[in-house]
């Protein structure tokens, strides 16, 4: 299954440490792959124990729920150490880290350069799921937006808006949407 993933690619995957979920942007290099992960629970988890889950999905409103500490309904399934929600696919194994200090026009942080060592395989199957347009506005939504509470920025507040506005025009509905927008609008409204 290790060869789905094309060498140099950024695929979204979900990363299951001992207490936490998050969607990571993994990068394959030979047999192995590639992240980088910000302070947070997973973070912290990694560095407690190494020992960690990696699995694909393809529903968007799951990697934007868990990203933004959302609440999600999910069972999981435990063996040998591991983590892993129970029947999506993907791999359990160990991760190597290297601290390293990340500087960006957020300001400067520590990070942990993850290198994902597949040591088994998660049996699971994917809910068939057209490609969707209106998904990827979604996570990138999602992305700005995590950027937005570290940092409150007008201009990336403004483009959340209009990929709301772009999101709604191909037919996107979400509750993680509108939980996004609130957020932004509710900040002005306390401006005031």
């Amino acid at each position: 299954m290790f060869e789905i993933f094309k060498e140099g690619k950024v695929y979204e995957l979900l990363l299951i440490t001992e207490s936490n979920v998050t969607p990571v942007g993994v990068v394959r290099k030979g047999r192995s792959l590639f992240f980088k992960l910000f302070p947070g629970r997973s973070f912290r988890d990694i560095l407690k124990n190494p020992q960690v889950s990696i699995q694909l999905t393809n529903d968007a409103e799951l990697l934007v729920k868990t990203a933004l500490n959302r609440p999600v309904h999910l069972k999981f399934e435990r063996q040998s150490g591991y983590r892993w929600i129970s029947g999506l696919p993907g791999f359990y194994g160990r991760v190597e880290i290297e601290k390293k200090v990340w500087k960006d026009e957020l300001g400067e942080t520590e990070v942990l350069e993850c290198k994902f060592l597949p040591e088994g395989v998660i049996k699971g199957k994917l809910e068939a799921r057209p490609f969707s347009r209106a998904d990827c506005v979604l996570v990138e939504m999602a992305v700005l937006f995590t950027r937005y509470l570290l940092k409150p920025r007008e201009s990336i507040k403004s483009r959340i808006l209009e990929l709301d506005n772009l999101y709604a025009h191909l037919g996107g509905v979400s509750d993680v949407a509108d939980y996004m927008v609130s957020v932004l609008t509710k900040r002005d409204q306390n401006r005031h």
